[in-house]
């Protein structure tokens, strides 16, 4: 490939937080990457894949106090756990940093005060809660007290998971910190904002610019056209980040730097590799591409406050931002009491990285749609298609040409036809790659094993090696078969590169390049065959949902409070009367809408129709539900005479019921099929 059709492209992935471990959830995305990013380097261009650890925040400050470790010790420790899994799943970075690192600090200042030069940054003051024995300001999710509506004790400081209620953090009955159990107060601080609107006219123009799939640019124009507002982009001491420059005690909120941990990362292995040029990729003027794969939960991070950041400051903008949806397991949210809440070292305990790497590639398609691991389906298609499909080539053909010819094939192709149609396949399948639907890559690639595996059925060289004088022509059949299998390696090679590599070494070649399609082996000497992969058992499915099961009673072992260890069970709530009970209005609702709330960490908007009205409800039910367009339309049970409820976020009229444990495992309580909209349940 000449310099002039090379491609210079930089791609990151999201960094995970550094407070936990890696899920199969996690996994998606980073799969995702490296087989695109592998596809590239296959193709010949210069394709870097940079990532990090995001470092920061409140949170990993007292995780660390709790162990009674350094923040810079937890976050390497979990860096080291972190690093160790994405290998083992040949997840292949060119450099996997950290956020709080020397180049993250530097340029998290350079865009700060470039930004404050222009303009860009307000500040103004604040009223928050504060703890006044931890001495620190707290955000909502460390207050806790008693939900003034439903008087439900141990709610946290935005939302009450018993009723649903949301509310400030100030309205809550009996407040304490939930750090240090002090009763905190009201205090004022200064604060830094990001004055987003500044770029309203920016982003309505690059958001439409192809940069995103349609479905986010929808979504990010909601944002647009509601009116942007000031980000809040600083935090008080004590926290465990990057202090502002010239402002002692206040800090770069973790949301400000972590994006900035992509320039930092490829800073540092410019560093290592000085055929790369930092402004080369990131500057103004930059011609490289730059792609970011994130999750739809993070849309607005890299969005809009992402490349307005990066506009204010005088950087290129990514040349799109690709989003992908949740991963489901068995059609439902992971679960830890039910074992599908896998985390990626569990699975590597058990089952073989390729399985899973090529069952996500037969699902992903380009759009933002949650993918499901079904596992029966997972173990199902594996053995079919990777199995009985592509390795059984290679399985069915290598002795006959090792036992007749010692290992040499034979210069002949005895299908041309054949050869022709995996030649012409090539350019569609690379098309898949470059535009992310790797579900129709697979697809494509399988037909073409298909076709592979019924010629040489229909040839059967097994039974010709019996007939006096077909030896050649099983020499030709088998020679050709090997050559097709050489093909389906190289298609596959971005999804499956150990296979791809002991495929290689059996077929005693250097390391395939997508060029390579284009040729066939001949007179070529085989290394002797070894199995290339194993059938998955369903024995090694149930012993890894077992394990999960395992790992969450450990954690809830770890998690449980000095003492006796008996289990503590939550009062029943006080007694009503018949009447109190009867006069509750319930009815059944249809979900016509529901959406995220912006700015709410738990509540969705749920736009209801109760046949003879409509209604606006907001629910806390977010965590459960992460993908809110999957209610849509459906029935649920709604409480029609609760008295409205102003919020921050609106009005909320009504309440729609929910049971479960809480955190993933809210479940919406459902009618039978055939009940209608508006009809009372009670």
């Amino acid at each position: 490939m000449s310099q002039a059709q090379q491609r210079q492209i930089l791609v990151t992935s999201a960094l995970p937080y550094a407070n936990g471990s890696i899920h199969l959830g996690h996994m998606l995305e980073y799969i995702q990457t490296d087989i695109w990013v592998r596809f590239q380097k296959l193709r010949g261009h210069q394709a870097v894949y940079v990532c990090a650890d995001d470092a920061h925040g409140s949170a990993i400050m007292l995780r660390a106090e709790k162990e009674g470790i350094t923040p810079e010790q937890l976050i390497a420790n979990v860096k080291a756990e972190h690093t160790t899994d994405f290998a083992d799943f040949l997840v292949d970075f060119d450099n996997y940093h950290s956020t709080h690192s020397e180049e993250n600090k530097q340029f998290s200042e350079l865009i700060y005060t470039r930004l404050k030069e222009a303009g860009h940054i307000a500040t103004r003051s604040v009223t928050q809660y504060f703890d006044p024995d931890k001495g620190m300001f707290l955000a909502d999710r460390f207050i806790k007290g008693t939900c003034p509506k439903c008087g439900a004790e141990d709610q946290y400081g935005d939302n009450c998971e018993k009723c649903g209620a949301t509310y400030e953090p100030t309205e809550l009955k009996d407040p304490r910190s939930a750090i240090s159990g002090a009763t905190p107060v009201l205090k004022d601080s200064k604060h830094f904002f990001f004055k987003l609107p500044d770029f309203q006219a920016m982003l309505q123009e690059w958001t439409r610019s192809g940069s995103l799939q349609e479905a986010v640019a929808n979504k990010i124009a909601e944002w647009l056209d509601s009116g942007l507002q000031e980000w809040d982009i600083s935090r008080d001491a004590p926290y465990f980040g990057f202090e502002i420059p010239g402002e002692p005690g206040k800090y770069f909120y973790v949301w400000l730097d972590a994006p900035i941990g992509y320039m930092a990362s490829f800073e540092n292995l410019c560093k290592r590799r000085p055929e790369l040029s930092f402004d080369a990729f990131w500057g103004k003027d930059s011609t490289a591409e730059l792609y970011h794969f994130i999750g739809k939960d993070i849309v607005n991070f890299h969005t809009l406050f992402w490349p307005a950041m990066l506009h204010g400051a005088g950087f290129r903008k990514p040349t799109a931002v690709n989003v992908h949806g949740y991963l489901t397991v068995n059609g439902q949210k992971m679960s830890k009491s039910r074992g599908t809440f896998i985390k990626a070292r569990t699975y590597l305990d058990h089952l073989n990285p390729e399985y899973l790497r090529y069952y996500y590639a037969a699902k992903l398609g380009r759009g933002v749609e949650d993918l499901d691991l079904n596992l029966e389906d997972f173990v199902q298609k594996v053995n079919s298609d990777l199995v009985g499909k592509v390795v059984n080539i290679a399985s069915r053909c290598a002795g006959f040409i090792h036992k007749g010819n010692a290992g040499v094939m034979v210069a002949a192709n005895p299908a041309p036809e054949l050869t022709e149609a995996f030649a012409a396949a090539a350019p569609s399948i690379a098309e898949a790659y470059e535009k992310r639907d790797f579900s129709r890559a697979m697809r494509e690639i399988m037909a073409l094993a298909d076709r592979a595996n019924a010629w040489i059925a229909d040839k059967a060289p097994w039974a010709l090696n019996k007939v006096e004088g077909k030896q050649d022509e099983v020499q030709a059949i088998c020679s050709l078969g090997i050559n097709l299998f050489r093909q389906l390696i190289i298609f596959l090679k971005p999804v499956l590169p150990n296979l791809a590599a002991q495929a290689e070494q059996f077929l005693n070649i250097e390391p395939l390049r997508w060029e390579d399609h284009q040729t066939l082996l001949s007179g070529h000497q085989l290394n002797a065959f070894q199995p290339l992969l194993t059938r998955i058992e369903p024995a090694k499915i149930e012993a890894m949902v077992e394990a999960s099961k395992e790992d969450l009673a450990a954690s809830e072992t770890a998690a449980a409070p000095a003492g006796n260890g008996e289990l503590v069970k939550e009062p029943l709530a006080a007694e009503i009367n018949f009447d109190a009970f009867s006069a509750v209005d319930l009815r059944i609702a249809l979900v016509e809408k529901a959406e995220f709330v912006e700015g709410a960490d738990k509540l969705l908007r749920l736009s209801l129709d109760i046949g003879d009205a409509k209604r606006n409800v907001f629910s806390g039910i977010k965590s459960a539900y992460p993908d809110p367009s999957k209610l849509e339309g459906r029935l649920v049970l709604y409480v029609a005479n609760l008295a409205p409820r102003k919020m921050k976020f609106g009005v909320s009229e009504g309440m729609v019921l929910a049971a479960g444990p809480g955190g993933e495992e809210i479940f919406l309580l459902s009618p039978d099929n055939g009940a209608k909209p508006g009809q009372r349940v009670m």
